[in-house]
């Protein structure tokens, strides 16, 4: 069985994050999903979330290409994750391009795929005045 893990927010769930877990799941047979927490958000990313972690949980698990959610705390778990959870593949938005290959070295394929060009939260947010 291939792994897959993709990280995010997943806040203000939209067109874009489906395109990107159906993408993902297609690049193996499992897609684990670390959805950031709350905390992580607020003090180390910086962004308030419209939905709680727990909602947002809710929301990737109704997904049927995700196969599991789990917490991202920090920056620093993903080298941990992929072992823990025995990962194939690491996907990302090509946003990201660059910032985690260092996976590799934990013999993992990072892969960076296309972001939906005229959809993202912050455009959402843009348009809605916040």
């Amino acid at each position: 069985m291939k792994r897959v893990i993709t990280y995010g927010t997943f806040d203000l769930l939209h067109y874009g994050h489906i395109n990107l877990l159906k993408r993902a799941r297609a690049l193996g047979d499992y897609l684990i999903v670390g959805l950031s927490t709350d905390e992580f958000n607020w003090q180390q990313k910086h962004k308030k979330c419209y939905f709680d972690y727990e909602k947002r949980k809710q929301l990737l698990e109704a997904i049927r290409y995700v196969d599991l959610v789990i917490p991202e705390e920090n920056w620093e778990q993903k080298r941990s994750d992929v072992h823990e959870y025995h990962v194939d593949t690491f996907v990302m938005g090509d946003d990201w391009k660059g910032k985690f290959d260092f996976l590799r070295d934990e013999g993992v394929e990072v892969v960076y795929l296309p972001r939906t060009p005229e959809i993202s939260t912050t455009q959402i947010k843009r348009d809605l005045g916040e």
